[in-house]
């Protein structure tokens, strides 16, 4: 009984040895597959688009193919086939090179390899006249080679004749992705062909600094990262004005720990350059195993920059509040929080707003140094542009897309500070001098000169006396006075 249980719990270990012996059994006896003389490696298509990367059917591009030679053997010519509806420019040509891999740390490029071609918009062969050598590595060039006008994916057929003169098919290559032509591009190629673009670049500076052709590609391709600076500002200002304002509040504390502790913190990042700050982030804290991502560490950044200067902002408006605020308030029962948050502070944002405002611009401007570490805001798309096309000109684009931003907001600060000079009761430079002397009161006409009290917010802020409310009135002695 048990040696046939012992029997059976065999069986399925001879069952799979039975199998792996006939599968192997199988395998032998199959033919040999030839191994390939000649592998792809990559093929690629250069970017034709102006300000980008993408590769834009219908316009001439430089097409790419490379391959490897196997060992021991050798190739005697290879053909091309390329996708349906493919064009050639008129100026069309072929270059190849053979790559020389007896040292692969160093190999060499050898352009005097001996071939003849048959090009057309169907097809490449080349012929080698003394063959590939193996081991060494082909690079198949085809300038002014045009994809289709239509997006898509397009694959380049890739065949091959070994030294024993048998043909063999390795398939499609790698695919290439390929765009239809963009309205951008469009209008790019249409003032190519102006005289007058062309006249204009053909001034050194212009061609430089303000080539049409690049200005018209920079304006879509630098707009997305125009909107990415300003989110990094709209995020981290926001966030900086509360913590400048409770930094404002330690600065004035009555406690010296506080006052200390905030005064280091305003001083070393006043004191230090934002750049600075920036690669101490970047660098320091993933030393520390802490890597944010980078758009949250860039307004994280950016934000503590700007709260020193916000709390020394806040720390002077508070304190150019005249004491007589505080006193009015108490009189009313209020404390002193009360008094902070709903009689102080309304009226020194009301004073700081011009100068919170040009903070702001400084600190959108300041995002452009994010782009030494890589953040990729309006400055970085700029700087790819330039490398790209060798040109100045989506430098003084990005210039453009900053004062979009920054001349409104310094036009808002000067019509608010007049704004708010004549509702205190005093004249801009600006202002005096648009006065003429018929428009000067006369004194004593009768004209009541004394001062209002103006609503801030929920409450009556006090206007100071004036010199003439400040003596007491004849008749009346100083004790009277004060009492009255």
């Amino acid at each position: 009984m048990k040696h046939s249980t012992a029997a059976r719990a065999l069986r399925p270990a001879v069952a799979l040895v039975a199998v792996c012996f006939l599968v192997l059994g199988l395998f032998l006896a199959l033919p040999a597959h030839d191994a390939f003389a000649l592998t792809t490696d990559r093929t690629t298509a250069k970017s034709n688009e102006d300000g980008g990367k993408s590769v834009i059917g219908g316009d001439p591009t430089r097409l790419s193919w490379e391959g490897t030679v196997g060992a021991d053997e050798t190739v005697s010519s290879i053909t091309l086939e390329f996708p349906a509806d493919c064009r050639l420019a008129d100026d069309a040509y072929v270059k190849v090179q053979e790559i020389i891999m007896d040292d692969p740390a160093r190999p060499v490029h050898d352009e005097s390899i001996v071939y003849t071609e048959e090009l057309t918009p169907e097809s490449l062969t080349l012929e080698f006249a003394n063959g590939l050598r193996a081991n060494n590595k082909v690079i198949v060039q085809v300038y002014g080679f045009i994809l289709p006008a239509v997006s898509g994916d397009y694959a380049i057929g890739v065949s091959y004749v070994d030294g024993t003169g048998a043909s063999h098919d390795l398939g499609d290559s790698p695919a290439i992705s390929a765009v239809a032509i963009t309205t951008t591009q469009r209008i790019v190629n249409w003032l190519s062909e102006q005289e007058w673009v062309q006249a204009w670049n053909s001034v050194k500076f212009l061609n430089i600094f303000l080539n049409p052709l690049w200005i018209v590609a920079s304006i879509p391709n630098l707009f997305f990262g125009w909107l990415r600076s300003i989110g990094l500002v709209l995020l981290g200002f926001p966030l900086a004005i509360p913590v400048g304002l409770g930094i404002s509040f330690l600065r004035m504390s009555k406690l010296r720990v506080l006052r200390f502790i905030s005064s280091i913190y305003v001083n070393v990042i006043r004191g230090t350059p934002l750049f600075l700050q920036i690669y101490i982030a970047w660098f320091g804290l993933p030393l520390l195993g802490i890597k944010p991502p980078d758009y949250a560490l860039g307004f994280l950044v950016l934000a503590m920059n700007s709260s020193a200067y916000l709390a020394e902002i806040f720390r002077a408006g508070i304190q150019s509040i005249h004491k007589g605020q505080f006193e009015a308030a108490s009189s009313l029962g209020m404390n002193g929080a009360q008094t902070m948050f709903f009689v102080i502070i309304p009226q020194t944002i009301r004073r700081v707003l011009p100068t919170m405002t040009s903070e702001f611009i400084l600190l959108f401007k300041d995002t452009s140094l994010l782009a030494a570490v890589g953040v990729f805001e309006m400055m970085n798309f700029a700087k790819i542009s330039v490398n790209v096309s060798g040109n100045m000109t989506p430098y003084v684009v990005a210039a453009g897309y900053y004062l979009l931003v920054t001349l409104p907001l310094i036009r808002a600060i000067s019509v608010f500070e007049r704004k708010l000079a004549a509702s205190d009761g005093r004249e801009t430079p600006s202002d005096s001098k648009k006065k003429g002397k018929g428009d000067d009161k006369d004194e004593g006409s009768g004209e009541n000169t004394a001062p209002q009290t103006k609503r801030v917010g929920l409450f009556k802020t006090i206007a100071p006396l004036s010199a003439v409310d400040a003596q007491p009135s004849p008749g009346i002695t100083p004790e009277q006075h004060d009492s009255q």
